[in-house]
């Protein structure tokens, strides 16, 4: 049996290591406009309004006045909660559906 190279390996590497830099590149654009993108919630039939931005950061809360009812201050936490939770889920689903379009649905492990 002949000893020899098996087949040209290293251009193939070299060719999948681009594209996995391309997507990589792709990705990290991607997700740095979702984080400066802005989601808004809203609860209480729009009497409270959250706004956070794709790093899930808070930054903005609006409570209309005839929210506030100091005897039931349990319903406006559970609304403002309801609001923040919402804005954030919103955020989460926008950031899987940009990754899933440039993975093609593949599970990246270490992207999230």
């Amino acid at each position: 049996m002949a000893k020899g190279k098996g087949p040209m390996i290293p251009g193939n590497m070299n060719n999948m290591m681009k594209q996995v830099q391309k997507m990589q590149k792709e990705m990290q654009e991607a997700q740095a406009k979702i984080e400066e993108q802005e989601f808004e919630a809203t609860a209480g039939g729009g009497a409270i309004k959250v706004v956070v931005n794709g790093r899930k950061e808070v930054i903005k809360i609006e409570l209309k006045p005839e929210i506030v009812d100091p005897d039931d201050i349990e319903m406006l936490q559970d609304l403002v909660m309801v609001a923040v939770n919402e804005a954030l889920k919103t955020a989460d689903e926008t950031m899987s559906k940009s990754m899933d379009k440039l993975t093609g649905g593949m599970n990246v492990p270490g992207l999230f």
